[in-house]
């Protein structure tokens, strides 16, 4: 269990690093816990958006993960720098024994970091969630000189207690976690977070509501494009062409809800509705129990590549997120469904906070109670019943979405909490209500 042994009180000190003052940020090097090409994920998936974005905006990006990634899954002939769609990807590979989870374990990680720091000269370090990359790069950040940004892209420990009844708040690795990380946040010269509820939490905890930004999810070029052809998607998964298809793409953990979306599918007394699962995970086997009695009205299409994600999407009518109420998910939104939006497919979503900031209801999709399948086949019918309805929501979110939600305009507002960072830009705007009001 590692705790924030290495912040120190000069860790706290506020403002850019005098050292580079002044100086636009050209080269910045992000930290990670994992990435791209050994790790398909949400998280690697959004590292990779910004990066390839900002590569070609001009900027030079460089990406390093954790001491040890990816050798400590198994990856074993790993190499220490790897390029991936032209972005430098460093690997800290000790040439021993990894040290253990620890104090130690982190001396190191910084040692290595400071070393490759060194090799690269960055201008700025954007470590990203969780706080052990954080932890690491203040502590080299505020021994070179350089400042910080720290983008938490979710809450450790909520996510944690998110995921079994019996993870309780009083314990140790929750309190543990909530406090390093609220540590980071602090001693972060900038602090990026994705939505509006994750912001309002971060300055709930006494962080300086001037340095906190939202920047929010977004899609790369590949999901802007047309689908493809909805018919010859249908075929590829056995889905019938006249059906009204209902779907989700996501990892299968219990608070994603697919039991609620199965459940109700059941309720529906209407053949032509149908169900398209992708994904896997822990909750996999139990939800394929589930759906034994619905036969052919649901279809399991296991773990797909990130590359045919489209090509799943392609088959919905409405794309589905029934997540349940949990610490975590009442504050962190997804990813896939803007890249569904993208498509041009409207959502159906659990009325949580961070998802109707999402979808909107009425404009790119609608909401039903979270937990409730009675109140989700509600919803499913009534968009059913509504071809025309989910069409216009969905060329209209697919539009919203390739104006507002790419990661090409992410890359301006990175650049004002860069500046700021820096010392030669003002605060960036931190109204999030008002961005939403601009619908963008």
């Amino acid at each position: 269990m590692v705790r924030h042994e290495l912040l120190t009180d000069s860790l706290t000190v506020p403002g850019p690093s005098p050292t580079v003052a002044g100086r636009p940020v050209h080269r910045v090097l992000h930290v990670v816990s994992n990435a791209l090409p050994d790790v398909p994920a949400g998280y690697t998936i959004r590292t990779h958006g910004i990066v390839t974005a900002q590569r070609a905006a001009g900027l030079d990006p460089h990406v390093v993960t954790r001491l040890g990634f990816p050798v400590d899954i198994g990856v074993l002939g790993a190499t220490r720098r790897v390029l991936v769609d032209g972005v430098p990807h460093h690997r800290l590979l000790p040439a021993a024994r990894l040290p253990a989870p620890g104090r130690a374990h982190q001396e190191r990680w910084v040692a290595d970091l400071r070393a490759l720091m060194h090799a690269i000269k960055p201008d700025l370090l954007h470590a990203h969630s969780v706080h052990a990359n954080a932890q690491a790069a203040l502590v080299v950040g505020r021994a070179e000189g350089l400042p910080v940004v720290y983008e938490v892209r979710g809450f450790l420990e909520e996510t944690w207690r998110s995921r079994g009844e019996e993870r309780r708040a009083d314990s140790d690795f929750y309190r543990w976690s909530r406090e390093a990380e609220t540590a980071c946040m602090a001693a972060a010269d900038a602090v990026v977070t994705l939505a509006a509820t994750m912001r309002a939490e971060i300055v709930s905890r006494g962080v300086d509501p001037a340095k906190v930004h939202v920047v929010p999810n977004a899609v790369g070029p590949a999901f802007t494009a047309p689908l493809p052809p909805r018919g010859a998607a249908r075929r590829a998964v056995g889905l019938p062409q006249d059906a009204t298809v209902f779907g989700t793409v996501t990892t299968l953990n219990a608070y994603e809800g697919v039991d609620t979306l199965v459940a109700a599918v059941s309720l529906l007394d209407d053949p032509h509705v149908r169900l398209l699962v992708v994904g896997g995970g822990p909750e996999e086997h139990r939800l394929r129990r589930l759906a034994e009695p619905l036969g052919e009205r649901v279809v399991f299409a296991g773990r797909v590549p990130h590359a045919a994600v489209r090509q799943h999407l392609a088959a919905l009518d409405v794309f589905c997120v029934p997540r349940r109420v949990t610490p975590a998910t009442v504050l962190v939104p997804p990813l896939k469904s803007l890249e569904a939006m993208a498509g041009g497919r409207p959502v159906l979503a659990s009325d949580l906070p961070p998802l109707v900031e999402q979808v909107q209801p009425g404009r790119f999709g609608a909401v039903a109670r979270p937990d409730d399948p009675v109140a989700w086949a509600e919803a499913m019918s009534l968009l059913g019943y509504a071809p025309d309805d989910l069409r216009t929501m969905g060329e209209r979110a697919r539009a919203w979405i390739g104006e507002h939600r790419t990661w090409a305009r992410a890359v301006g507002r990175y650049g004002e909490v860069y500046a700021h960072a820096v010392g030669i830009g003002p605060h960036p705007p931190t109204d999030t209500r008002g961005e939403r009001e601009r619908g963008c």
